[in-house]
């Protein structure tokens, strides 16, 4: 019996060896990921803050979703979500989020692409807006999925009060505002009875605003969508991925 039990209890032994140097690989790979999350998160954001020219005291945001050591390993990153509150970006100004997808974390190649939104209170709407000529940007609120103004028009010398409706938008990378309905003496109505009831002088009510911002932002960066969601209105970019390592991508765009 004495004979019998002293394997067993060599198995019991290698049994507990085997679990410790388990759960101490396991606590050293834990370690690791943490360690490598952490140093991800922390150059990412000194990237964002250098590059971008954000305050040293910026408070910056990163997210890498999944395990860290396989994609380190493997040189790419797949996602990487990177956000900041009232970030001054060209012409806007407000909270800012970029989603870049296949990330490379050596050699300067470039990423797949992604997106990037800027979200502005009205406030920040309202600056932004003032940019545009003899536009009523003071007058400005959001009314979802439409912002609203107020404008006031000479008719034979009587000054006739005008609401507008417009739609946020985008085309050619420009801001756009077009309207689509309009408050005439309490009354809602449309561009054919507005300008029935006002003549030429409503014109340039009728007309579809827009900005160019891309003069004022990286080439890299294309002005994709405009939408207002509760009080904000959010911006949309689409990102090109060659932005990382192109200085030319990294240069203002133009406004034709």
């Amino acid at each position: 019996m004495t004979d019998a039990a002293h394997p067993r209890r060599r198995t019991g032994r290698t049994i507990a060896i085997v679990a410790i140097v388990v759960v101490v690989i396991a606590g050293v790979l834990v370690a690791a990921e943490v360690i490598a999350r952490t140093a991800v998160a922390s150059t990412v954001r000194s990237l964002v803050v250098t590059q971008v020219g954000l305050p040293a005291d910026q408070q910056v945001d990163v997210e890498v979703p999944g395990i860290v050591l396989p994609q380190l390993a493997a040189g790419r990153l797949g996602e990487v979500a990177v956000s900041a509150p009232d970030v001054a970006l060209g012409p806007l100004t407000g909270d800012v989020r970029v989603d870049l997808q296949d990330v490379p974390v050596r050699g300067g190649g470039p990423a797949a692409g992604g997106w990037a939104s800027v979200r502005l209170d009205p406030d920040q709407v309202r600056a932004l807006l003032s940019q545009i000529p003899n536009f009523p940007a003071d007058t400005v609120d959001t009314a979802a999925p439409d912002l609203t103004l107020s404008t006031e028009f000479s008719v034979f010398g009587i000054p006739v009060p005008v609401g507008i409706s417009v739609t946020p938008g985008a085309t050619d990378g420009d801001l756009t505002l077009t309207p689509t309905s309009f408050d005439l003496g309490g009354n809602r109505v449309d561009a054919e009875t507005l300008r029935g009831q006002l003549g030429g002088v409503a014109d340039s009510a009728l007309q579809t605003w827009s900005l160019c911002i891309a003069d004022r932002l990286p080439a890299g960066l294309a002005l994709d969508s405009v939408t207002v969601q509760g009080q904000d209105v959010v911006a949309t970019f689409a990102v090109d991925g060659r932005l990382l390592n192109d200085p030319a991508l990294q240069q203002n765009g133009t406004c034709d």
